[in-house]
């Protein structure tokens, strides 16, 4: 486990390593809850244009796919209370830190990283377009890299967010298009 740990510090510390002064406000604005309303509103409108009446079906997915891997991962973060890069005290000193935003006390698992990419896919499962397929995927990356960016996650904070994100969006899709089957909606007609 240690070497594990150990692993994780040094991709954790090459990547806040590889910050840049101009590269700062933007990994701060991609972290910030701002960066998400471009994504969503995107969203929106295409599943509008997508499901016409039944919009509401994948936007009520999506968004209890959201608050599921909220809600989960911060209830994580409390029980595991694993610190944070930012204030673990064999390297807070060692570590790139942005208008002194540390986040909170503890980083595991990634909340960006698990809201991201479960919002990501579960939105791309229902849209099914190339180009929101790549950029779903690209928005989730660059969340996901701003927050080792400004060190306030590990690498393994991320992927274990990652792996709960995809896994809470194929569920959330899977019993929604069972649901909707039960129903007789037929989604692709509209």
């Amino acid at each position: 486990m240690e070497t594990l740990e150990l692993i994780d510090r040094e991709i954790l510390l090459f990547i806040n390593g590889l910050h840049a002064d101009w590269l700062d406000p933007i990994m701060w604005a991609v972290s910030s809850n701002w960066f998400w309303i471009p994504m969503v509103i995107l969203f929106i409108i295409v599943a509008i244009w997508r499901f016409r009446k039944y919009c509401w079906i994948p936007i009520l997915a999506a968004t209890l796919c959201f608050a599921t891997t909220d809600v989960v991962s911060h209830n994580v973060k409390e029980s595991v209370q694993r610190y944070r890069p930012s204030h673990n005290i064999e390297i807070e000193n060692e570590v790139h830190i942005v208008n002194d935003y540390r986040g909170g006390m503890y980083g595991f698992f990634s909340g960006h990283a698990a809201n991201s990419f479960g919002l990501a896919l579960i939105t791309l499962l229902f849209i099914r377009k190339k180009w929101y397929t790549i950029t779903a995927l690209c928005w989730a990356t660059i969340v996901t890299y701003s927050r080792m960016y400004l060190a306030v996650h590990y690498p393994a904070d991320i992927f274990v967010g990652f792996c709960f994100g995809i896994s809470v969006a194929v569920a959330f899709y899977i019993v929604t298009k069972a649901i909707v089957k039960r129903t007789g909606i037929d989604l692709q007609r509209e």
